[in-house]
């Protein structure tokens, strides 16, 4: 690797040097993805994309969103393990009285929480690799120390402490790519598809835990240690498909200019495109990415002093960035899941397994939705929605759980009725969160933070996701054995915050580019008025031709052809 005396001076070189651009090329072919158009004047028109275009983005950007499997991967099967008889023995403690082995609440409160702590430690530790690496080498780095916290975990026997290490290296890896998945992801998609892009982070969050509920579902009848030692293994297979699939994914355009790279950001910005690295629209993006490059440079060094900076709107964004991946956790979500099975119990459903396939098919299902729908009706209706809905359906089954779940008593026998209403509603707050706060979230601080602080910022946010994470899981068993249901009524006023929040504070920012985001929060456009916000390049006679394009609402049940067009449908039906 270069000295450091050397990095600087290469950094130094690439600050003072004049950044040139390529006049832009006359496209000489159509390429079969896509049809340009030039318009009178100098704007230029983003390119059209057929079902062939916009399945080649999605699945060029499917390996770097697989990130999530692996948070998820370890959620499905760590629910699993708990109930395991092998497990147990391992690493439970021995009740005489019994002749059983077990799982005290500390035990079971640091299985879970153990994992957090790794996820928050390893998004503020790996974050920098992001900006001296580049975006995909940090994730393979971070992927390796998955594994190695997998190897520590698999060749544990009978030592819980052993086993707690490799859960928290393992960790480690997975908040590490918490941070840096998302962040490559916003930056290689597509301005009108980033949304729905970023969000397949959180649909491959619960497509592993779907898979890791059915593994641990498929080896609960083992009698040796095969039965948590088979899905502790397969994360290998997951952290390999990662790694392969780096290979292919373009680097973010946004890390390459900042490094003076600019043809690369060129090619890199063609390929997610499927265009020629000389079309004009090409050109345009990386004119775009370095116009806001050179303004962060002429700011100075970043530092974590940044953050802090109110001048450039750094530390609202830092506080709504905490403050959203705090309420993720603060939805009580994961208090659904940790009541699941007494709730299905109560109407027959004894198997804790069965239920969890249940609730994690809900929930990975629902996220499709949200993939489908979150660049058409924008992040604030997807989060206030969201918030709305959530505490609807949590003051009704918290009520039930109080008022008649067991109307004789919590020793009597459970009413069915009662019961069949909590599981309606139990998977109707999952749908609820699922489809909206659960990808959002990730989506709000991915594109928020401007990207001289991004991997600063990011690993912050996503840190105080996971310590909330630790906070919940650990401290839920005992609070839930002291007052029941009545802890509901704790995530209810939660929501309501939520909700405010979201409705004064957070702007909204469908179909604008990370560049013209910082623009937005610049301008210090009022939230609530913010849907309704052009960007500076298409003030004016543009106006004229978007009050002429008012479609009403059914143009919002096609997929736009162009990033603009997405931008003037939102615009349009505000």
């Amino acid at each position: 690797m270069p000295s450091e005396k050397s990095s600087a001076g290469s950094n130094t070189e690439i600050q003072n040097a004049s950044i040139q651009v390529e006049p832009p090329a006359k496209k000489e072919s159509s390429d079969g993805f896509y049809d340009n158009e030039v318009l009178n004047g100098d704007t230029i028109e983003a390119p059209k994309r057929g079902l062939l275009g916009y399945l080649t983005i999605y699945l060029l950007c499917y390996p770097v969103s697989f990130g999530g499997f692996l948070p998820g991967w370890d959620s499905g099967i760590t629910a699993g393990f708990i109930n395991m008889d092998n497990f147990k023995m391992n690493f439970g403690s021995y009740k005489h009285s019994t002749g059983e082995y077990y799982l005290s609440n500390v035990r079971m409160g640091l299985l879970v929480a153990m994992f957090s702590i790794g996820c928050s430690l390893g998004g503020v530790a790996f974050a920098r690799l992001a900006d001296t690496l580049g975006r995909r080498l940090a994730i393979v780095i971070v992927v390796l120390v998955y594994m190695v916290g997998a190897i520590i975990q698999i060749s544990s026997n009978h030592k819980w402490y052993q086993y707690f290490v490799g859960k928290i290296i393992y960790g480690l890896g997975a908040g590490g790519c918490s941070v840096l998945c998302p962040m490559l992801l916003s930056e290689i998609a597509p301005k009108d598809l980033r949304g729905g892009l970023v969000s397949l982070f959180q649909l491959n969050v619960t497509f592993g835990i779907f898979l890791g509920y059915c593994s641990v579902y498929g080896t609960r009848k083992y009698d040796n240690t095969a039965q948590w030692r088979i899905p502790v293994g397969l994360c290998f297979l997951w952290a390999l498909i990662i790694i392969i699939g780096m290979l292919l994914v373009p680097e973010s355009p946004r890390y390459l200019i900042e490094r003076g790279k600019n043809e690369e950001a060129r090619i890199s910005i063609a390929k997610i495109n499927m265009v020629s690295p000389e079309d004009p629209w090409v050109h345009r993006q990386a004119e775009e990415i370095i116009v806001g490059v050179v303004a962060q440079r002429e700011q100075g060094e970043a530092s974590w002093k940044d953050l802090f900076s109110v001048k450039t709107k750094v530390l609202q964004r830092l506080i709504t960035g905490i403050l959203i991946q705090t309420f993720l956790q603060l939805t009580g979500e994961n208090y659904f899941f940790f009541y699941g099975t007494t709730i299905f119990k109560s109407v027959g459903l004894t198997d804790g397994f069965e239920t969890s396939i249940i609730l994690g098919t809900v929930n990975f299902f629902s996220t499709i939705i949200a993939v489908m729908v979150v660049d058409k009706i924008g992040r604030r209706k997807c989060l206030l929605f969201g918030a709305a809905a959530m505490m609807a359906c949590m003051v009704i089954f918290a009520s039930i759980g109080v008022k008649c779940l067991y109307p004789h008593g919590q020793n009597a026998p459970s009413s069915k009725g009662a019961g069949n209403a909590m599981i309606v509603f139990t998977c109707f707050y999952i749908f609820c969160f699922a489809s909206t706060w659960a990808p959002v979230a990730y989506i709000v601080v991915a594109e928020s933070f401007p990207s001289k602080v991004k991997s600063k910022g990011m690993s912050i946010s996503t840190a105080f996701n996971w310590l909330w994470q630790f906070l919940i899981g650990f401290f839920t068993p005992f609070i839930t054995g002291s007052i029941h249901f009545y802890y509901g009524y704790v995530f209810v006023g939660c929501l309501v915050a939520m909700f405010l929040y979201v409705f004064f504070f957070l702007p909204e920012t469908i179909g604008l580019s990370l560049e013209e985001i910082q623009l937005l929060y610049e301008e210090g456009v009022k939230p609530w008025k913010s849907a309704s916000w052009v960007p500076p390049s298409k003030r004016g006679g543009s106006s004229e031709k978007i009050e002429t394009q008012k479609k009403g609402w059914k143009k919002l049940l096609k997929f736009p052809k162009s990033p603009d067009q997405a931008l003037s449908v939102h615009n349009l039906t505000e």
